[in-house]
């Protein structure tokens, strides 16, 4: 039963579900400034769909460790938890390089240009690497599998939709200076 869930994994859980309320927040500010200077919003019909998927991981990594029972395993929830680790590390470094370009909706500001530093310097989407590291990783902390597969296939389905929305928002933005559009 979840009183039996380690009590360290729903510290876990709860720390990364502060985390996301802080995203929230830092979203909402970025969305104001983006608005306030004729942001586009793009990809509305996806958005509520990852909000749900992102709630379901909390949610079945509780239900999945607390209700089938499933242990913690060393040798597979220690280097899990540091992929949870690095996957945040990744995401605030991404948060940090885009400033008040990053959201958790696609938000394009016309006349600036894409944001070519940081991660983004070495990928064209590391947060959503991050995303799908964190998704993996943090069920398999406590050994829910189920919940580490469900939520692999169902980001999998919504990164196909979400990353054709963000390149073709994208696609509107002054180039980076030295670059070329895409």
């Amino acid at each position: 039963m979840l009183w039996q869930l380690s009590p360290w994994y729903l510290l876990l859980i709860l720390l990364v579900a502060a985390e996301r309320l802080a995203e929230l927040a830092v979203a909402r500010r970025n969305t104001r400034w983006s608005l306030a200077r004729g942001g586009v919003v793009s990809g509305r019909g996806h958005y509520p769909w990852m909000v749900a998927l992102h709630t379901g991981l909390l949610a079945g990594c509780l239900l999945e460790a607390g209700l089938a029972g499933r242990p913690f395993v060393p040798a597979l929830g220690w280097p899990m938890l540091a992929l949870v680790l690095a996957a945040q590390a990744l995401r605030w470094w991404c948060v940090a390089a885009l400033g008040r370009q990053w959201n958790t909706q696609v938000i394009v500001v016309p006349g600036l240009p894409a944001v070519v530093s940081g991660p983004y310097r070495l990928l064209r989407h590391p947060n959503y690497v991050a995303v799908a590291v964190e998704g993996a990783a943090l069920p398999l902390v406590h050994g829910a599998w189920v919940t580490a597969v469900v939520f692999t296939a169902g980001n999998a389905a919504l990164m196909a939709v979400r990353i054709r929305c963000e390149n073709a928002a994208l696609a509107a933005l002054a180039p980076a200076p030295g670059r070329t559009p895409a």
